[in-house]
């Protein structure tokens, strides 16, 4: 145990180092060069003070909250499930919040904006994660808790269900909800502003805040829920106050940047790899890498075609997609010996 504590404090130590070296970086880089002297010396009146604090700081500090929110989700929901597979963009939580996005912006923008201002949006992807998550649980459990296939199959129906919603929510809107729409399908930081950066803050850190003091449970329930009962810990709490702090993760980071999927996968099974299943280790480092990876996407997403900007989701799927299939030949290889 102490040789572990000790190996997990230069883990952390590196990956904060790396956040940091990838977020100089990525407020250096783009259509306007900014060397690290113009960083420090920017004029308030000059174009590299704008494009430093009104432009790149926002959206680099957006990238940090979105990608440490997903890849916290992810680590509190394949813990709650049991599975390395679960990820609210497979098993359909990521889907339920754009699809209460699209609710929002065909049907209800006008009305709501006036009451909940810039957390109406939240608010509804908050809505749409929270009833995914709980009917996708309901299903697993009721079927087969832990089964990888019907956790699969589960999560395909609800994006099935989700993207056919989606579908027709488009058949309704107008042009600019329909460019509104196709903004959140594929994801992007484009629209990254202080207001955004500050309504996300507001809702991602209080949730990872809360969901912390749930990862003691979140090692109990691996040994079972009966295990877990015996033990004096109310499993059916613990898996309510996960799924709502999942849920405000999932609908505020969906809310922000749209679908990035692979994320809350990749993530913590790597951050496992290195400091094992212990979910006070794992929901942290998950956090500093998810904002890590984030960063460095969306970087090469505005940079690789510029003067264009690549849809951050594509780069996420693009390395994300093979990851999922490796993961689920060893889940099946282990399953099938």
């Amino acid at each position: 145990m102490k040789n572990s504590a000790r190996t997990d404090i230069p883990i952390g130590i590196w990956l904060l180092g790396g956040l940091l070296i990838v977020t100089l970086a990525a407020l250096s880089f783009g259509a306007v060069q900014l060397s690290f002297h113009k960083l420090l010396s920017a004029q308030t009146l000059s174009i590299e003070h704008t494009v430093l604090w009104h432009i790149r700081l926002p959206r680099v500090l957006l990238c940090i909250l979105v990608g440490g929110a997903l890849g916290y989700a992810g680590a509190a929901i394949q813990g709650l499930f049991r599975n390395p597979l679960a990820e609210p963009s497979l098993i359909g939580v990521a889907a339920g919040a754009s699809l209460g996005v699209g609710l929002f912006v065909v049907f209800f923008a006008e009305v709501v904006q006036g009451y909940l201002g810039l957390y109406g949006m939240n608010t509804f992807a908050f809505g749409g994660a929270f009833i995914s998550s709980m009917l996708v649980l309901r299903v697993v459990d009721r079927w087969a808790s832990g089964s990888v296939m019907v956790l699969l199959l589960v999560g395909l129906a609800f994006n099935a269900i989700a993207s056919a919603g989606s579908s027709l929510l488009t058949y309704f809107s107008d042009d600019e909800q329909l460019r509104t729409l196709t903004f959140w399908a594929m994801g992007s930081f484009g629209s990254a502003i202080w207001s955004n950066v500050l309504v996300s803050a507001t809702l991602i850190v209080p949730a990872t805040l809360w969901l912390r003091r749930f990862a003691m449970p979140l090692n109990l329930i691996q040994l079972g829920e009966r295990d877990m009962a015996y033990s004096g810990v109310d499993p059916r709490r613990v898996k309510r106050h996960v799924i709502l702090c999942t849920a405000v993760l999932v609908g505020a980071a969906v809310a922000a940047a749209g679908m990035i999927g692979f994320v809350g996968l990749m993530i913590p099974h790597l951050i496992r790899l290195l400091v094992g299943a212990e979910h006070r280790k794992l929901l942290p480092l998950s956090f500093i890498a998810g904002g890590l990876l984030m960063v460095v996407a969306d970087t090469l997403a505005r940079t690789l075609i510029a003067p264009s900007e690549m849809p951050v989701g594509v780069l996420t799927s693009v390395l994300g997609g093979p990851f999922f299939l490796w993961l689920l030949y060893q889940q099946l290889g282990r399953l099938n010996r």
